[in-house]
């Protein structure tokens, strides 16, 4: 899969704050918290883009999955369609340059909000996913947890043709592909093979609750850090914003790179509003061998 262009490296002004990140990075212990502006240069759309409003008036909830089966048919159906252009997504330069802080033995951990797993992909170990992972599927009566290349392989067995007559208009960072309702009901949905239940991507909906055991360990992990590094988050959403809060509130220094606005700037030490890629990029040259 071709990526999408990286963009310019950030401007004068922005590029005058790197010592300062620079500096914070080098003392070592940093946690990063990555957002889907991560990997939008892997041609995957963030949800909310510069402007901070979602791209998408009306994403899936966990309510609405959970309580219809029309709506699980609609989920399963553009995600069968969106899955491909997720699973043929590569690691980007900002990716690879978190993997690298993370070898020089810069980073204490990462989190992340991505449920794509770039980040793994490209080298970093332990990362906590926030939000879960794409590449899972859980049944909601059992708890089965299986990979989503078998769902997949039973998807295509169940819809034979099918993703090669639809169209998608656009694919969101969720693998939900846009698609016209005749092709919703044209699909076939599959359920657990080890009950029968209902499947759902092991990733955390709009309106879930992330499980408190994840929160507790973020929440220690950040405790634990030198600074915490913010990328490509607008941290609209509690889940992630609330470990900026706590840093902040315990005198640990936070830093951001992202485009656009953030809910936690307030908070931010440094703030870089450029691309991320070419600005990580950056940060290793200043930072040195």
């Amino acid at each position: 899969m071709t990526q999408v262009a990286q963009g310019r490296p950030a401007g004068d002004g922005e590029t005058a704050r790197l010592p300062m990140l620079a500096d914070l990075v080098s003392d070592g212990d940093v946690v990063v918290l990555s957002g889907a502006g991560l990997s939008t240069e892997s041609g995957i759309p963030d949800y909310r883009g510069e402007t901070g409003r979602l791209r998408r008036a009306d994403p899936m909830t966990y309510q609405r999955f959970t309580g219809s089966a029309a709506a699980r048919r609609r989920y399963w159906a553009r995600s069968h369609l969106g899955w491909r252009h997720i699973a043929g997504a590569r690691p980007n330069a900002g990716h690879r340059a978190v993997a690298a802080l993370q070898r020089r033995g810069l980073l204490a951990g990462i989190i992340t909000q991505n449920v794509d797993g770039l980040q793994q992909a490209a080298g970093a170990d332990g990362v906590i996913e926030l939000h879960g992972a794409l590449d899972r599927v859980v049944c909601l009566d059992c708890g089965d947890r299986t990979a989503r290349e078998r769902l997949e392989e039973r998807l295509e067995a169940a819809n034979p043709g099918w993703a090669e007559r639809v169209a998608a208009t656009a694919v969101n960072p969720d693998g939900d592909a846009v698609i016209g309702d005749a092709d919703v009901e044209a699909f076939r949905t599959v359920d657990c093979e080890r009950c029968g239940g209902p499947l759902k991507p092991d990733v955390i909906f709009f309106g879930e609750n992330v499980p408190p055991a994840r929160v507790r360990e973020c929440y220690a992990l950040t405790e634990r850090a030198g600074a915490l590094l913010v990328l490509g988050s607008s941290l609209a959403v509690l889940s992630g914003y609330r470990f900026v809060r706590h840093a902040a509130g315990l005198g640990i220094p936070v830093a951001i790179v992202n485009r656009g606005p953030t809910r936690g700037d307030e908070h931010a030490l440094v703030k870089m509003d450029a691309p991320l890629g070419a600005t990580l990029e950056q940060l290793l040259a200043e930072l040195g061998p």
